[in-house]
């Protein structure tokens, strides 16, 4: 697995992963109305990378083209969307996005990560 900055051309499964996560492991600890309501449809991929590339970096964990998790890191220190496929739960996809998103963190001299 190799976590790399994302392309463009990673938005389709980014959004798939965003969408399918939100309504698998999350239903552990939101309700169907609340899952429905942070992601109602599989965003548009091309939307998506158009309003979120150009303003974060973003990583993604990458397995023989297959991304099996994302994060993203804005130049605040807000760390946004942040998940990981449900296939590759539990298998330091997370923490290895991570890692490389404090290093960019460092890089940007910023010393506090943030998400609200």
């Amino acid at each position: 697995m190799k976590i790399r900055e994302a392309t463009r051309a990673d938005a389709g499964q980014m959004v798939r992963i965003f969408h399918d996560t939100i309504h698998t492991v999350n239903t552990r600890d939101y309700t169907a109305g609340q899952v429905d309501a942070w992601s109602p449809a599989v965003p548009e991929a091309d939307a998506w990378a158009e309003r979120k590339f150009p303003t974060r970096t973003t990583f993604v964990a990458d397995d023989d083209g297959t991304i099996a998790g994302f994060g993203e890191l804005e130049v605040s220190g807000h760390v946004d969307c942040f998940y990981c496929h449900h296939t590759y739960q539990r298998r330091g996809v997370g923490s290895a996005t991570f890692q490389r998103i404090e290093g960019r963190a460092r890089a940007l001299g910023l010393t506090r990560l943030h998400a609200p």
